[in-house]
This record gives structure tokens, sequence and C-alpha cells, in this order.
């Protein structure tokens, strides 16, 4: 089959926006320890830079750089971090920013008060502004982030405030768009959430009192600490020596826009978002899937790791066997370099391998999470050719993207996305199936039991719940920057 080419056929898949984690010790001093394997579970979430920060009565020691959890923070590195009671870490995949050492997070700001460290998941819909009036303002950058902007913002506010809590508070009504928060002061740990609450923020209790805040309750389970709760959106929580204060001024200022893609792709399976088991929510994306878009097959096969749950719930529906269709590295990550073309098409190779008894002469349907440009799939559908599968129906567990995300996903460039050039009939020879099936818009709102309303769908073509950057603006300092270079 003579397939046409897609134009800008570089590797592309979406990307996570960021892990945050943070722990309010009452009794042990090794805060760092915890901090590492937090952010270990939470590295799915973002695989270009980690930091830890350890706060010790008001004396903050930080470590911070490019690449995996694991490699940043040898044994050396984490006790050199020392003793604390406070830690603030942080995983990251940069939406907006460049990926190089300076933009690695948690942000340290020394000020008129102390020290503040701030780890932030999300973007900022009104950075662009807001920074331009700090440094009209005087106010000297060191990143290229949304994330120093904030962490501006509050500093600022802590001048007319009575507490750091408030400053928080005080920032809030001036910053739009997605942020969870968790931030140290000299003897606070405050947690916070957008009120939209477009990115997940959950708490939890470790057997000795502590408290835990953290992306995903996967990190919570990797450090032995209970769920306890998921803040609410616009809630700010506050935790020292005299226990757990909750600000909920800011709650209830706008109805929830959760993004939808955390179920599909974002979050580990084993973790709880919003009340929901996000593995079952990719069965049951694989159902609705099963049901819209039935096909005669012999197997069903799910790309790792995503498109696994989707392709269980699909199989659990149609009666068609369900099969491990590839074998994939764990030793490659996703910083693996691939320079040039070749290495970029080596590299899937590398990283996924079709098991040949599974899928050789069948009709083979194949799961995957997304579509981006087509590239990726592609390739992969490639494998399976090769591997002699006879038919390969795909069906991708979430609606076409056909807009920018300005809220963390790194969906920055409509043109880029081959649903708004292609009919899902050219997409599917594009990439060389035989058939192909996207999840239907008014089936991804309601993946859990949770009111369609609170889902937020706008790379799906659903309305901004905020407002916007103007066009070419979602980057405007980075790219600045690199032009004085």
């Amino acid at each position: 089959m003579m397939r046409p080419e897609y134009p800008g056929h570089e590797e592309h898949h979406i990307h996570e926006e960021c892990g945050v984690f943070g722990v309010f010790s009452t009794s042990t001093t090794d805060v760092g320890n915890l901090a590492y394997y937090g952010l270990f579970a939470l590295q799915h979430r973002g695989q270009e830079s980690a930091g830890i920060v350890v706060n010790d009565d008001g004396v903050f020691t930080a470590y911070r750089d490019v690449g995996l959890v694991n490699d940043v923070f040898t044994p050396d590195r984490l006790q050199a971090l020392g003793q604390g009671s406070i830690v603030v870490g942080h995983v990251r995949y940069a939406t907006t920013g460049s990926d190089n050492k300076r933009n690695v997070q948690p942000i340290v700001i020394n000020h008129h008060k102390g020290s503040m460290a701030l780890a932030h998941n999300g973007n900022l819909a009104n950075s662009m502004e807001l920074r331009d009036a700090l440094e009209q303002a005087g106010s000297i950058f060191h990143t290229t982030t949304d994330s120093e902007v904030l962490a501006y913002i509050i500093v600022q506010e802590r001048l007319r405030c009575p507490s750091i809590e408030a400053a928080v508070s005080a920032a809030m009504d001036q910053i739009e768009g997605a942020y969870s928060l968790v931030i140290s002061s000299p003897t606070k740990l405050i947690a916070a959430r957008d009120p939209y609450g477009f990115r997940p923020l959950c708490m939890g209790q470790l057997p000795d009192g502590s408290t835990v805040f953290a992306s995903e309750s996967c990190a919570l389970d990797a450090v032995g600490a209970a769920l306890a709760r998921e803040l609410l959106p616009g809630e700010i929580v506050t935790v020292n020596q005299d226990g757990i204060h909750s600000d909920r001024s800011h709650c209830g200022q706008c109805g929830q826009k959760f993004c939808v893609f955390e179920y599909i792709y974002f979050a580990r399976p084993d973790s709880i978002v919003e009340g929901c088991n996000v593995s079952l929510a990719r069965q049951k994306a694989g159902a609705f899937l099963a049901k819209t878009h039935p096909v005669d097959a012999d197997i069903v096969i799910g790309v790792p790791d995503s498109g696994l749950d989707a392709a269980l719930g699909y199989a659990r529906e149609s009666g068609i066997p369900y099969g491990i269709g590839f074998t994939k590295n764990k030793y490659i990550g996703r910083t693996f370099i691939s320079p040039t073309q070749s290495q970029r098409e080596n590299g899937v190779n590398i990283k996924l391998n079709p098991i040949r008894s599974m899928v050789e002469g069948k009709r083979v349907v194949l799961i995957d999470d997304s579509i981006v440009r087509g590239t990726t799939c592609r390739r992969t559908i490639d494998l399976l050719r090769k591997a002699g599968a006879k038919e390969i129906h795909m069906r991708v567990s979430a609606p076409p993207f056909i807009a920018p995300c300005y809220y963390g996903t790194d969906i920055d460039s409509a043109e880029n996305l081959i649903a708004n050039h292609h009919s899902v009939e050219e997409i599917a020879e594009i990439i060389g199936v035989d058939s192909l099936g996207y999840l239907r818009i008014e089936d991804v709102v309601h993946l859990t039991e949770l009111d369609g309303d609170r889902f937020c769908t706008a790379c799906f073509g659903g309305a901004y719940p905020t407002r916007i950057p103007a066009a070419g603006q979602k980057d405007r300092f980075e790219q600045k920057i690199s032009r004085k270079k």
C-alpha cells in the first residue's frame, strides 16, 4: 500500500506535565529519602529533570538536575541534602520553558521573609502578561518557566499579607490556568490547587501523623502513606506545628474542569484520581470502543503501557481474546537519544518488539491512547506487519486532537495535529491500518462516575475554560532568550 507522507515526521507523542511531592514530618528527619521514593513513583509524569529541597528549620538545601530520578539522586547526593522536617520535590517535563538545567524545579527564592521552595504542575494561561508586568517593574528572571512567574507573584504578595498562605491566596486572584502547587516556607508546607482543578493533587497521612502531598496516590503508596483525600479545586491546605488548616475561599468560583487525559494517559493505572481508579477508567474506554467500532478479529493487543488496560476492556466487551502483543524494553527511558531520523526509527525497534507467535497470520485489534502526528504509531504498525499480522484494526482510546492545550500538556500547535488535516479514512491510510476508530467525545466524559461537565476537553474541540494566550505566545519568552544566544 502506498501511504502519503505526513509533513513534519519527527518522533512525537503526548508528554506528561510534571509531578509534585511534599512532606511535613512530625517525627522522622530523613525526609529526603521520602521525596526520592515519592518522585520515583511519579517518574511517569516527567522524565527530563528532578529536584528535591529539604527544609531544616528554615535552612533550605537543594539539589536539582536534568535526568531521571535515580540518575539525579545518587546515594551521596541524597545524603548531602541532610536532615529536615519539610521537603518539596518535583519531576518535570517541559511544557513551558526549555528542558535545560536552569528550569529544573523546585524553584527556590530567598526574600525578606525567609526562603520559599515551590513545585508546580500545570501551565498559567496568562503568564506572558504577568511576566511583562513583573519585568517592567524590575523583576529579573532566571528561567523561562511560568512557574517562576507564579513564585514572584507570591513573594510580591507576601509584602502585603500576614502569612505565606495568605500570599498564595492573593496570588490566586491574579493567575489563570492550571496549577497544582506544593510550597515550603521556613515553617510551613502549603498545597494549593487552581479553582478549575485541572491537575490532580492529593493528601495523605503517614503512620506517624506526618502529612504528604502528591500529584497522584501512587506516590503516597510508595512511601507508605494512606490516601486521606484530594484537594478541592481552589483549596489551599497549610500544614505547620499547629496542625492542618484549609482555606476554601477560592472553592466554587467556577465549575471544575479536570483534564480527562489524566485518565486516558497521564496518570499511573494504580492511582486513584478524583476518587476513580485509573485502570478501570481505561478499561471503560476500551469497552466504549468495542461498542462503537466493532470488528471481526482474532486478538486484541495494546501498545504499552497506557493502551493495555483499554485493550483489556475492548476484549472483554467484544469477546475477542486479549493477548500481549509487544514486549517492552524497560531499560529504555524517554530520554533515549535519537539525533538522526534513522536512529529515531531504530529507537522504536529497541523500545518495542512484537511477539510474533501472538500476531502472525492473525487479524489484530491494536489499541493505543492517542494519535498526534501519526509517525510513532505508523512505525509500531510497521513492526506488526513485519511480524506477520494479517490485518490491523487500530482503535484509539481518546478522541482526535484538534486544538492546542494551555493547561500543562505539550499539545501546542494545531497545524502539527494530523486530525486537523486528514479524515479518519485518510489517517488510516497514512499510518497503514485496515480500519481506524477513535473514542467519541461524548464517551470520553463518561469514563468515570463523575459528572461529564467536570472535565476539560478543550484539546478535543471543547471550549477553553479560561482565556488563552494569543497565537504564538505560549513559548514567547523561551524564544526571545534563544534568539539572544
